[in-house]
């Protein structure tokens, strides 16, 4: 089924993996009348074997997420119509940001990291962002997840197989400063101001960002004349868009698209 009046859709990116992680999303979408876009961010537009192979990358590890906000922000303020953001992690984020900007039609959260005010104790959440972090080591050098590391902060719960095939086509360094921004007053959103529809998607098994991270980011915001819904998937993880039954996300995402459509 074709959406009757097809929209633009901006795929953000999170952190650690490369922006080949939405193609499968941006096939599915375009079938049903979308034009998709899903921009690497700064100094990542390479394949995640080459720029694995930059680490310890300097640019890369320059990255911060005002920078990220400026560079979307232009992105999505190039459209002749306010695109539909869908941003995954960090990318979750950035989209929430934008649209407090007024420059998304709609936005769908995935997995997202919250808003600066917004924490987690819990010993996943601490173990699989203390690495990123980096606390302790030059913010100089890019982090880049060890395949270990990314069996647990990723991809808990899936085959040997599918961990590995998922690190070789995505796994990619990442800026330690970004990171570090996203508990700082950058990352901050103010919760009552009206807003344009927001679809927060979590998953139960996800490591890094805890689904009652994304519970909580719903909760908070508080303006009852604007759509704020929340979906939690069983069994999903934080590889959520390429792992297997991604597709039953995705339908589910279109076919809020398509009720919250002006």
């Amino acid at each position: 089924m074709h959406t009757e009046n097809p929209k633009t859709i901006l795929f953000i990116t999170g952190a650690f993996v490369s922006n080949e992680s939405w193609n499968d999303w941006r096939d599915f979408y375009e079938s049903k009348g979308y034009e998709t876009f899903a921009p690497p961010w700064p100094y990542k537009n390479d394949t995640a074997e080459k720029l694995r192979q930059r680490h310890p990358d300097p640019e890369i590890a320059s990255i911060r997420l005002q920078q990220l906000i400026n560079y979307f922000e232009e992105i999505a303020g190039s459209f002749s119509e306010k695109p539909i953001i869908i941003g995954h992690s960090l990318g979750g984020l950035i989209a929430q940001i934008l649209n407090q900007k007024g420059l998304a039609e709609a936005i769908v959260a995935i997995h997202s990291v919250p808003p600066q005010g917004i924490m987690s104790f819990k010993f996943s959440f601490l173990k699989a962002g203390w690495g990123p972090l980096g606390f302790f080591t030059s913010a100089k050098k890019t982090f880049l997840m060890t395949f270990p590391q990314w069996q647990y902060a990723f991809t808990n719960g899936l085959s040997f197989e599918l961990q590995k095939k998922g690190y070789e086509e995505l796994a990619i360094p990442e800026s330690k400063l970004v990171v570090r921004d996203t508990i700082t007053a950058v990352a901050k959103v103010d919760f009552s101001k009206p807003h344009r529809p927001i679809l927060f998607i979590a998953g139960d098994a996800d490591h890094t960002i805890p689904y009652q991270l994304n519970q909580e980011n719903f909760k908070r915001y508080t303006d009852k004349n604007s759509v704020t819904d929340y979906k939690l998937f069983s069994g999903r993880n934080h590889f959520v868009l390429g792992q297997p039954g991604w597709q039953e996300i995705a339908i589910f995402i279109s076919e809020w698209l398509i009720k919250n459509k002006e």
